[in-house]
């Protein structure tokens, strides 16, 4: 079953993923969705230095919004920071250094932004990794697993009694179509006891990204989620990770802005708002998050137990646990989705 979902993925990634698959879908778009004025509005944007993320920062930026750039690596962050401020005309853009691998930081970060300032009004979760080794951070998570899904969960989780509290509050995630050729897991989620392959990690990385979402739509009314694939881009980040795939498809490759736009659009546009909260996006459209006859549906009780799961090493690396739960091991959970709920609690 797998052999046949990576040939029915690919097969419809080198039709609607690349750059032309982009330009055909752009003939339907509706250009006054993104003729808003964004002042008096933030926006903040993880991974906000280069590639999809620097042009959603410059292009919310241009519209009089106020940027907050969440980026690993200061001389780089402040570099981009400029170009937009220069380009833009619009001083209102700020850096917070912050790398998500860090599972306590991320904690600590939502604390005191929150102690900051009065209001969030759409938190743009762009920021991704693909460590091709296995590697852990100081909590002890492998650490795609800790950037890709633990880390946005703290920092949307974090973040979330501040939307609540601003006006059309949004949370916009950038997933990957990958995550179309794996089905959910929730047990083993630190790769530790089967190959490390770094893209199938990521792309299961991707799957929980997607069920955090549909999750979290359930739970917080008041915010409108979505999670979207911004299609095969030609960023710095696909460069350093997957180098050959680079090479071979880079004449094909959307630009970063290409790629940024269906999360300018979700971030912005009334149309946005008006489409059902939970969904998964491409090129301004809710698409399907499972392939045609692919056996990768999950319950909601499969669902929630990765929740769960999530809380709970969450608050393993929360800063009031403790330094005695974050030097405890990572305790496994085997069995069902019910198991793992009663493990977790």
């Amino acid at each position: 079953m797998s052999k046949y979902r990576n040939i029915v993925w690919f097969l419809k990634a080198m039709q609607e993923y690349t750059r032309g698959g982009y330009e055909t879908a752009s003939k339907h778009f509706v250009v006054k969705d993104l003729s808003a004025d964004l002042g008096g509005r933030s926006f903040m944007i993880t991974g906000a230095n280069s590639g999809i993320g620097k042009a959603t920062a410059m292009a919310i930026a241009k519209k009089g919004g106020t940027v907050h750039m969440v980026c690993r690596n200061k001389e780089r962050a402040e570099s981009a920071r400029e170009d937009i401020v220069k380009e833009s005309g619009n001083n209102n853009v700020h850096v917070h250094i912050l790398d998500l691998s860090e599972s306590r930081k991320v904690w600590e970060f939502t604390e005191d932004f929150k102690s900051k300032h009065s209001s969030l009004n759409v938190l743009i979760n762009n920021a991704g990794s693909m460590v091709n080794i296995r590697e852990v951070n100081f909590e002890g998570f492998e650490k795609n697993f800790a950037i890709n899904t633990l880390g946005v969960y703290i920092l949307t989780k974090g973040l979330i009694p501040l939307l609540e509290k601003s006006s059309e509050p949004r949370v916009i995630t950038v997933s990957s179509g990958g995550m179309l050729v794996q089905k959910l897991r929730i047990i083993d989620l630190q790769t530790e006891k089967r190959p490390f392959d770094s893209t199938m990690v990521y792309a299961q990385n991707k799957r929980q990204q997607v069920v955090m979402t549909e999750e979290w739509a359930q739970a917080y009314p008041k915010i409108h989620f979505s999670v979207m694939h911004p299609g095969w881009a030609d960023t710095p980040a696909v460069a350093k990770a997957i180098p050959d795939f680079y090479e071979r498809l880079r004449s094909r490759l959307r630009s970063p802005e290409q790629g940024a736009d269906t999360v300018i659009w979700l971030a912005i546009s009334p149309a946005a708002a008006r489409m059902p909260s939970g969904k998964f996006f491409q090129d301004r459209k809710m698409v399907p998050v499972h392939l045609p006859l692919a056996w990768t549906r999950y319950s909601r009780e499969k669902a929630r137990a990765l929740m769960v799961r999530l809380e709970a090493l969450a608050k393993r690396a929360q800063p009031s646990a403790g330094r005695s739960q974050l030097n405890c091991p990572i305790v496994d959970i085997s069995g069902g989705p019910q198991d793992c709920i009663k493990k977790a609690a």
